[in-house]
């Protein structure tokens, strides 16, 4: 990009773009993007590597936003991101581990759950699994500890 500063906002542009699609192959991509050059396999690796090692240097240095190594460490890290979200897709937690976890993470005890569900039994209930979260005990789960409602939904 030091080459061509004025491409940033077109390449953020895209990155963008990108990164709301959902494409789920190579020809989904083509029928968008009929230009594109698909990378696979080794070539994929390859490049992953070299993006890998290139922001390790960038990072090394004091880059000022908005420069063009700055630029670069920016695009590159967010392509990164988006290969290994792709590549490396992460499970969401199970309900009642997010919670767990949560509730650990800030540092509350099992009476705060109660304040949020309500009652100790059914606090008792959800985290033995004997019952299952409802629609409004997912609500205030996901407000009070700011769990997404896509992790609380799911079947456990």
């Amino acid at each position: 990009m030091e080459q061509h500063p004025d491409a940033t906002g077109a390449i953020l542009s895209w990155l963008n773009e990108v990164e709301d699609a959902n494409w789920d192959t190579p020809n989904e991509l083509k029928a968008h993007y009929r230009h594109a050059s698909i990378i696979s396999g080794k070539r994929t690796a390859e490049a992953y590597e070299a993006s890998l090692e290139r922001i390790y240097e960038l990072m090394q240095l004091e880059l000022e936003p908005g420069t063009a190594l700055g630029d670069e460490l920016e695009v590159l890290t967010l392509l990164v991101q988006i290969f290994e979200q792709k590549a490396f897709p992460m499970p969401k937690p199970l309900p009642l581990d997010a919670i767990r976890f949560r509730m650990e993470q800030l540092g509350l005890s099992e009476s705060e759950l109660i304040r949020i569900l309500g009652n100790r039994s059914r606090k008792s209930e959800i985290l033995s699994g004997k019952r299952k979260l409802s629609l409004q005990m997912i609500r205030r789960i996901s407000q009070e500890l700011n769990i997404s409602a896509d992790v609380l939904i799911q079947a456990y």
